[in-house]
């Protein structure tokens, strides 16, 4: 079916990352997204992974990291423009300010820049608050026709508060990137299923495959139907993730069960 009947292809591009190599990242990225339009002439939504850019290689990113973002937002809003799709630009790695931050770009089918999110979370595991800055709010942005779409970053799907205050802002679908690795398959797709079915909306999410370092990263990116039912899924090796969302969904799924009218704000958290 075409957007014009309500439905909006959306492309995962779960592709693997060479640590500490921007130029090579960014050529393979280029060559996944240029096979996801050729296979796909519908296309109107591109996700990319988090941190494609460098990967975690964070004891020289200081030096890898791009800065402003200029480099990766110079391609993506030209690659936009060119095929006329929305592209969620995963995350990179942007020096801004003298910080490093773990940084969302998106772009709509014009080119345009139309929203930037920095990652509110940051991993221990990872090392992530020894090297990046973190965000300081949430983001939302528009995607295609009628999806109104929150930002969302590998770890920060383990804080249902963010997702809530993006649902409850308008959000209608939850857009993921990430690097998420073994051996947490099970909560990656518990995470994400549940955060489709408590905020009723799509969930797309994009992770990488291949290995940084020591750690070893398992693919399975998933679009999630806001049911928690499974519209798409990854396998554990690099590939176009594809599948088509109904926006109209969002709304026929909290009209059915009225979550959102049942709640009792007054008494979560002191009433915030």
């Amino acid at each position: 079916m075409t957007e014009q009947q309500g439905k909006l292809r959306v492309a995962l591009i779960q592709g693997n990352i060479t640590l500490g190599n921007p130029e090579a990242n960014h050529a393979h990225m280029q060559m996944l997204l240029e096979r996801a339009v050729e296979q796909y002439p519908d296309l109107k939504v591109a996700v990319l992974p988090e941190m494609w850019n460098t990967g975690y290689a964070l004891t020289q990113i200081h030096e890898l990291a791009d800065p402003e973002g200029q480099t990766s937002r110079a391609w993506l809003s030209a690659f936009a423009k060119k095929h006329g799709l929305s592209i969620v630009g995963g995350s990179i790695a942007e020096k801004r300010d003298g910080q490093i931050y773990n940084t969302m770009y998106v772009y709509n089918e014009a080119g345009e820049e139309v929203s930037r999110y920095d990652k509110l979370h940051l991993f221990r595991l990872m090392d992530e608050e020894k090297y990046l800055e973190p965000g300081a709010q949430p983001e939302m942005f528009e995607l295609g026709s009628g999806l109104t779409a929150g930002a969302s970053i590998c770890y920060d799907i383990r804080f249902p508060e963010l997702a809530r205050t993006l649902a409850l802002s308008g959000a209608r679908a939850l857009i993921v990137p990430a690097e998420w690795p073994n051996p947490r398959l099970h909560h990656w797709r518990t995470l994400l299923t549940a955060r489709a079915i408590e905020n009723q909306m799509y969930v797309i999410a994009c992770n990488r495959v291949g290995k940084g370092g020591d750690t070893e990263f398992f693919g399975h990116s998933l679009i999630i139907d806001p049911w928690g039912e499974i519209v798409a899924e990854g396998g554990e090796g690099e590939e176009i993730v594809t599948g088509m969302i109904r926006p109209a969904l969002v709304d026929e799924v909290r009209g059915r069960i009225p979550v959102f009218e049942d709640r009792r704000p007054s008494i979560y958290f002191g009433g915030k």
